[in-house]
Parts: C-alpha cells; structure tokens; sequence
C-alpha cells in the first residue's frame, strides 16, 4: 500500500560516497517531481545529515558546492565541527 500524499523523489546520478580524511560522507542530490530545483544533503559516518536550505539550480551545481567545500576545507567539515565561520560566505544549510 502506498502514501499518495509522499512526494516522488527523483534522485540524481551525481549522488556518491567520498572518502577522506579518515572518514566518510554521503552525497544524496534528489528533486521532488513537480517541484523547482536539486535539494543536496549530505550525510556523514554517524548518520548525521547537512541539509542545504537552498536549492540548486542544476544537479551538477548542488555536486560542485561540496566538491569546492572539500577542496577549501577537507572531507571533515561536514562533520561535527562543521564549517569555519565565514560571514562573507552565506552558505545556508542545516545540520540534522
């Protein structure tokens, strides 16, 4: 028996596992069906998820944001310590 009400979720097949800095993260990008733009959340070794409050424009844009975040900080902030305190930046995202 299926929720009519559940929304489909389209996931990407830019969505992976990164590996590094001793640790883990798994990148899920998806969109709702009907709906504008990619939700990207991240997910790491203990389960615990960032996810991005703003959605992108293309699957590859959502991919690229934590590709440049890894690049500038390592695998480990997404992870508990989480980002550096960057005003100028104005990612928005939450940690669940």
């Amino acid at each position: 028996m299926t929720n009519d009400n559940e929304p489909n979720i389209i996931p990407s097949t830019l969505s992976r596992r990164i590996e590094g800095d001793g640790t883990f993260i798994e990148i899920e990008i998806y969109r709702i069906e009907g709906e504008e733009g990619w939700i990207l959340e991240v997910v790491d070794e203990d389960d615990a998820a960032t996810i991005y409050e703003d959605r992108f424009d293309s699957e590859q844009a959502a991919l690229q944001e934590v590709l440049d975040a890894i690049a500038e900080h390592g695998v480990r902030v997404y992870l508990e310590e989480g980002f550096p305190d960057d005003e100028e930046e104005g990612d928005a995202f939450t940690i669940h």
